[in-house]
Parts: C-alpha cells; structure tokens; sequence
C-alpha cells in the first residue's frame, strides 16, 4: 500500500470524513504555489513563524455525543462515573480526529489549539465536542537548532492550547510541548437537608458538604490531568485551565475540566529574555 494510502486508511479509522480528507489533500502544503490556513492571529502567526515553525494547514475534530444517563443520590456527594467517562471519552475522540489530520500534513504540532464544548437542539443529552487549531512543521534551526524530533513520546504531533505569543516565549526559553493534557469529573453535590437550611438562616457558617464536594471534584480532575502529563514524561504542565460546567445537568450536577499544555526542557541551560520597558508617548 502506498503512503498515501496508509494515511487515507489512518484518516478512515479514526472518524475523519471525505470532505476533510479531499480539504487536506488539496492544501498540498510545502509546493509551489500552495496555500496554508489558520486560525492564529497576524501577531500570533508571526511570532509562530520566527519560532521556526511553519503552518501548514488548519486541522479539526469533531463529535456528537450522546451523553448517558445517571442519577446521584438526593443526600450524598458523588462521582457520577458515566457522565465522567463520557465527557472524557467525546473530548478525546475530537482531540484525536484533530491529530490525525495534523499526521496526514505531516505535522510536528498543533499549536493554538481551542477545545470546545456546545450543547446541541437536538436533545438536551446531545453536545458536540470540537478541537481545532493549526498544524506547523519544524524547520531547520528551529528553536535554537538541535531538535531531531519535536513529536512527543507517543510519536504524536505535540498540541499546545497556548497563545502564539506564549508559544514563542517558551520555545525561545527552551522548552517544548508535548501534548495537551486533561482531567474531567461530574460530580453529583449533595442537597442541604431542610433543618440545616434553616438553622443557618440569618448566620455566617460554612456549609462543609458543599465545600468538600467542589474540593473533592477539583482533585479529581487535577490528578488525572497530572497523570496525562507523567504518560508523556513531561517535566511540567503550563497555562493550566480549570473551569466548572454545569451543561444541562442542573445546579446540584457539574463538571470540573482541568486542561494545560505539558512540556519538556530541549537544553538544561534557559535562557529566559528580560522584559523590554516600554514608555507610552501619550498625555
């Protein structure tokens, strides 16, 4: 089978449809008189190319999920597993969708990349899951030169939901992306019973089963994130997100995503630029 072929078949087993494909096929980027697409701003896109990365096309995944059913307890703080497993599961399917069209430009990364949820009108169970950013290839030099290969451990494009100007900065200091990482829990909190509502009218008190409900979700979604990292062997995580949802599930059901980009050092010495003062000429 030809590479072309291989790739095609990569492209079929992960999900991703004709129309992308024949879209990908078309950019042919690298030729004569070919085009790249972006979604990087003009300043982004600048500083993404004095890094040494060029673009090669914009790349995307998406899925519509069908999130199942599962009810906590009234009086009792939970994990609803299936709700986790599901949130986890749709955003990976985009994610890798989004990855093997970058593998089918013969990318090194995906940089800039925006991992989206929105719920759909075609039920209130029903959300589509949507990664997209740009993929870029490493030319010579890049980062300082010294790179033979800026594919993570998986051999997989690096991602990286950083801005242009902080991908630049990191790769200037010396370190590398290696993938986007993540961590979801839905989490059930349990409701107040009526004589503790009461008894706290009036006062100034904590409501302990609430607060260790959000601290419990949060951990979990940390931890998985931080094991993410660890599969990559990554040194550390940066511009880590962690947001709360509520979705359609109602106040007493939320979801805590944890999200950030995990990297690796490419020399043990970093130079890290001093800030430039700027003085503003205005009155």
């Amino acid at each position: 089978m030809t590479e072309q072929g291989n790739i095609a078949t990569e492209l079929e087993t992960a999900g991703v449809p004709q129309d992308a494909m024949r879209r990908l096929a078309e950019l042919q980027p690298g030729r004569a008189g070919s085009i790249f697409t972006s979604d990087l701003s003009v300043n982004e896109f600048l500083l993404v190319r004095e890094a040494g990365f060029r673009p090669l096309g914009l790349v995307l995944g998406s899925s519509i999920y069908h999130v199942g059913l599962q009810i906590g307890r009234w009086g009792r703080n939970q994990e609803l597993d299936v709700l986790s497993q599901a949130m986890y599961h749709a955003r990976e399917l985009a994610m890798t969708r989004m990855e093997a069209e970058a593998d089918a430009l013969r990318a090194d990364g995906i940089v800039g990349v925006r991992l989206d949820v929105e719920m759909k009108e075609f039920g209130s169970d029903i959300a589509e899951f949507i990664a997209v950013g740009t993929a870029v290839k490493a030319e010579d030099g890049a980062g300082g030169g010294g790179v033979d290969n800026w594919r993570n451990n998986k051999n997989q494009p690096f991602t990286s939901d950083l801005s242009g100007q902080d991908f630049w900065t990191l790769i200037r200091a010396g370190y590398a992306p290696l993938g986007m990482v993540m961590g979801s829990c839905v989490y059930h909190i349990a409701h107040q019973k009526f004589g503790t509502k009461m008894g706290n009218i009036g006062r100034n008190v904590e409501i302990e089963q609430f607060t260790q409900a959000l601290y419990d979700a949060r951990e979990l979604a940390m931890s998985r994130m931080q094991a993410e990292a660890e599969a990559l062997h990554a040194e550390g995580i940066v511009g880590v997100q962690l947001r709360q949802h509520s979705h359609t599930w109602g106040s007493h059901t939320t979801e805590f995503f944890a999200i950030g980009t995990a990297v690796r050092p490419l020399r043990p010495d970093h130079i890290i630029e001093r800030p430039t003062m700027v003085l503003s000429l205005d009155t």
